[in-house]
């Protein structure tokens, strides 16, 4: 490493919702970094505690023990403030006044608005993604998405158990903003009779209550709904469906335990691997980038590059999804 990056200053925070893995990533990004010569600064509650100078420099024994542990370290809050551009020129003159010249933000397409905020006021940044809704199109994994699809998974089977024994309908609500992976994925993984998601929903309820009737002429003991949060309304939805086929229906929201939890394998190994990358195109030299996994390899695309891709939900998947559900 040459000298000149010897006394640069690398500065990290988590920002958003928070997600399983994150500290793997925390980790990864803190260790690389210093193997590489930098010294590291950690942020406390995303950009509100950026412009509220909540920072303290973090060594390797500063990540110790945390790599299975969910949540973030540092904290992560919603920062209103970083929308305007009083707040983005003041969060740029903090970073320069405490020598942070490469921030890395781990959080999503709201985190990375910031980050390249600050690149255009003169602080390099590089993003990372974490959230569990899988909703950056740039990236195939979003770290914490693993972990949040096995815990809702594994609640969803216990609710089938209680579904089943009583005879009932079950709507179970799971996380995801406006973005129906969750769903789908733990729709097909818990084979699911129907999958309300927001990509593809008509608000049709009909077509549901003909489902559960049609499915209970042929001895069907439940019938199990996943319902998206982008649709929401379970409860509301269960009274409706109840009136109409007589089928007692419950609805059961997942909620914030998605997001908790300590993270799989998958998402400890890939966070990590990630956030090394992070640290080491940072000592490269790499400006305004987004860290991605894409086609089974880490890579990284300009900031901008990457706000401006689409997602959308995988077709073929949607189709199998409505086909095994039969």
């Amino acid at each position: 490493m040459a000298e000149d990056t010897a006394k640069r200053t690398i500065g990290i925070l988590t920002s958003g919702g928070d997600a399983p893995g994150m500290n793997a990533c925390i980790r990864a990004v803190v260790r690389e970094s210093i193997q590489n010569g930098f010294r590291v600064v950690g942020i406390q509650r995303g950009y509100t505690g950026l412009l509220n100078e909540e920072m303290e420099e973090m060594d390797k024994h500063s990540v110790s023990d945390i790599i299975q542990r969910g949540g973030t370290i540092l904290g992560t809050a919603r920062c209103p403030e970083m929308r305007t551009e009083e707040g983005q020129q003041k969060a740029a003159d903090i970073c320069r006044a405490h020598g942070i010249d490469t921030l890395v933000v781990i959080g999503g397409d709201g985190s990375y608005r910031g980050a390249l905020a600050l690149y255009h006021h003169g602080i390099n940044a590089i993003g990372l993604p974490g959230t569990i809704d899988l909703d950056i199109a740039c990236t195939d994994y979003t770290i914490g998405f693993d972990t949040a699809i096995n815990t809702a998974m594994q609640a969803i089977d216990k609710v089938r158990d209680t579904s089943s024994s009583h005879e009932r309908c079950s709507i179970i609500e799971v996380m995801g903003r406006n973005a129906g992976y969750i769903a789908l994925w733990c729709g097909i993984a818990n084979g699911a009779e129907d999958i309300l998601l927001p990509e593809k929903y008509d608000y049709d309820e009909q077509k549901i209550v003909d489902n559960i009737i049609n499915n209970r002429k042929h001895g069907k003991k439940h019938h199990i709904i996943i319902n998206a949060e982008g649709i929401g309304h379970s409860t509301s939805m269960a009274r409706r469906i109840e009136a109409a086929t007589g089928i007692e229906t419950r609805a059961t929201i997942l909620g914030y335990m998605q997001r908790g939890g300590s993270p799989t394998c998958r998402d400890r190994y890939l966070a990590s691997i990630m956030g090394a990358y992070a640290a080491d195109i940072a000592a490269e030299g790499k400006q305004n980038r987004v860290v991605a996994f894409k086609h089974g390899e880490v890579v990284d695309f300009d900031i901008e590059e990457a706000l401006a891709m689409q997602k959308t939900l995988p077709e073929y998947d949607y189709k199998i999804a409505r086909a095994l559900s039969r």
